[in-house]
């Protein structure tokens, strides 16, 4: 992939659209199955308000390559995870339903898993941190304008970090620059020898 196909693939982004009106979970539930065979949509809940967004190729092209890093990082290092992709964290009780771009449990399977990533192209309208922290999720990755951004629940609130609580020997200025790179088999080669050094 050259700089210019990347550049192009840039152009095509996702859209974030705010359903005006205050939404109770049942009729939520009603726009949720009224759109379930729309392809690349998402639906977001958060105390009453609804968030649809579509997903260009850009955001999956980032949640992929981000997946992979991670993935090839944990395997590396020898920690045990399981990859729960973009699975619907969804609670009435909570007042929220959403889905991360990738999550994984770190360890072994809890009620949540530990690690939750989300691309950002586009600003979003509903509270980021405020949906992974009603289901308890230790460490929220954001990638935004090609940068990683660190959250880790702390008494109940987020607080953002610059080095991982949940895999502190990952060098997130190596990782983000490896995201960045045009060819995934250089940074693959790139993110190995520097992790195993």
């Amino acid at each position: 992939m050259t700089p210019q196909t990347l550049e192009k693939i840039t152009t095509l982004s996702e859209q974030r659209f705010l359903l005006p009106g205050n939404y109770t979970w049942e009729e939520f539930e009603k726009i949720l199955a009224l759109t379930a065979d729309a392809p690349g949509l998402r639906l977001t809940y958060l105390d009453t308000f609804i968030e649809f967004m579509t997903l260009g190729e850009q955001h999956e092209m980032l949640k992929t390559i981000i997946g992979f890093l991670i993935e090839l990082y944990l395997c590396e290092k020898g920690i045990n995870f399981i990859p729960v992709g973009s699975a619907t964290r969804r609670a009435k009780d909570q007042g929220a339903s959403f889905e991360p771009d990738e999550s994984y449990y770190i360890g072994e399977k809890k009620d949540n898993p530990d690690l939750a990533i989300e691309i950002n192209i586009t600003s979003g309208s509903i509270n980021k941190l405020e949906k992974y922290r009603r289901f308890n999720i230790s460490e929220v990755w954001f990638w935004e304008n090609n940068q990683l951004f660190l959250y880790h629940l702390n008494n109940d609130s987020y607080e953002q970090i610059t080095q991982s609580k949940l895999l502190p020997e990952l060098d997130i200025k190596l990782f983000t620059r490896c995201v960045l790179m045009p060819s995934i088999i250089e940074a693959r080669t790139e993110f190995l020898k520097e992790i195993r050094q």
